[in-house]
């Protein structure tokens, strides 16, 4: 619900009926649902690795091979997160419904790959390398936070409309 003028308007669904039919009996959302977790647990562990280098200097190599296991569970979800949307939308990217989580995943995706590159080619040194992923790691940050925030939003508005359509005897 958001209020415009003197009225209070709700936010359009993130799902029509159908779509939700169809994200709740597809495998790739259980899939993400894994995967989503995995991804923030190996990125918890990657930003301790990586500030443990630029702290110390030491661990060069663990870090590197943390950003790029992390780099890799992105991929992962980015592809698995792609058919998701193709079953439940019906489009690979860009749902309206995730249009902006979408294009900023793109970011995510490029500074990445852009340290894949980087580590490959020697472009940057390994200090340079570490900011690079940090960047990219607040990038993701950034990107989880937009998800968690619409899929929130999502479940209060759904439990707001079935507040009001309830019988006046039922809903408290």
């Amino acid at each position: 619900m958001y209020e415009r003028g003197s009225q209070v308007q709700m936010r359009p669904p993130l799902y029509t009926p159908e779509e939700r039919i169809r994200r709740d009996n597809s495998v790739w959302t259980l899939i993400q649902g894994i995967l989503a977790p995995i991804q923030f647990l190996v990125f918890l562990v990657s930003v301790c690795l990586v500030l443990r280098y630029i702290n110390t200097g030491e661990g060069l190599q663990a870090a590197t091979i943390s950003v790029v296991i992390k780099t890799l569970t992105l991929y992962t979800i980015m592809i698995t997160g792609c058919i998701w949307e193709k079953v439940v939308f019906d489009c690979y990217l860009f749902a309206p419904a995730f249009f902006w989580e979408d294009v900023f995943s793109m970011l995510v995706l490029a500074l990445h790959t852009i340290y894949l590159w980087a580590v490959y080619t020697d472009a940057l040194t390994p200090l340079e390398q570490m900011y690079l992923a940090l960047a990219a790691y607040v990038a993701y940050a950034i990107n989880a936070g937009q998800f968690i925030w619409k899929l929130r939003m999502a479940r209060l508005d759904m439990a707001r409309r079935e507040a009001m359509s309830a019988p006046a005897g039922l809903a408290a």
